[in-house]
């Protein structure tokens, strides 16, 4: 079985993000155990799998259709970070942002490439 995702530096540095979040969330308080640290794992995790899911599905269509949910979830993400941040939990949050930009950058930028190959 070919697991051509594990090739993708989206589906790398999305890994990556995953990592980052899991730490990030673990200097949370126990309060938060269901609230935003079970959100934000939630909202990072789904990235690289529906980059994964969406490269083991049929063609480019459904290929485009995935990297859409992952850029909502990684929007998602984003947008929790910023909450975090505003409330005082967690720590230096700008790594995890510039990373998410990363991650955004490189989901866009596969998504108008298979655009182009493919058309519209």
């Amino acid at each position: 079985m070919k697991r051509g995702h594990r090739d993708l530096r989206v589906w790398q540095e999305s890994i990556v993000l995953v990592e980052m979040i899991y730490r990030f969330t673990d200097t949370f308080p126990k309060s938060e155990q269901f609230g935003l640290t079970s959100q934000m794992r939630r909202a990072s995790v789904s990235v690289p799998a529906n980059v994964s899911e969406g490269c083991a599905r049929n063609g480019t269509k459904e290929l485009l259709h995935f990297l859409g949910i992952a850029s909502g979830s990684l929007s998602e993400l984003d947008t929790l970070i910023e909450i975090s941040a505003r409330l005082g939990l967690g720590n230096d949050t700008e790594p995890i942002k510039a990373k998410i930009d990363e991650v955004s950058a490189l989901l866009l930028a596969l998504a108008k490439s298979l655009r182009q190959r493919t058309g519209p």
